[in-house]
């Protein structure tokens, strides 16, 4: 699956973007946007993290889930 982040995560998570459950977290994401839902952060966002530093200039990741639930946040 193509997914536009900078090169050195590209390369890095690329096997996970293959991987059958991104496939389905994707497929549900654009559905439920089909069917007017609006999803928070818009899906040129969801990967900003990524595009912001390089993956040779991380120290330390944070996993967690930010509770976006209205516009401007």
């Amino acid at each position: 699956m193509e997914v536009k982040i900078e090169q050195s995560w590209k390369t890095a998570l690329a096997e996970e973007f293959e991987k059958p459950y991104f496939e389905s977290l994707v497929h549900y994401l654009r559905s439920e946007k089909a069917a007017g839902k609006v999803i928070y952060p818009p899906g040129s966002q969801i990967f900003r993290a990524f595009d912001l530093t390089p993956v040779d200039k991380v120290k330390v990741v944070i996993l967690g889930q930010d509770p976006y639930h209205g516009p401007g946040q």
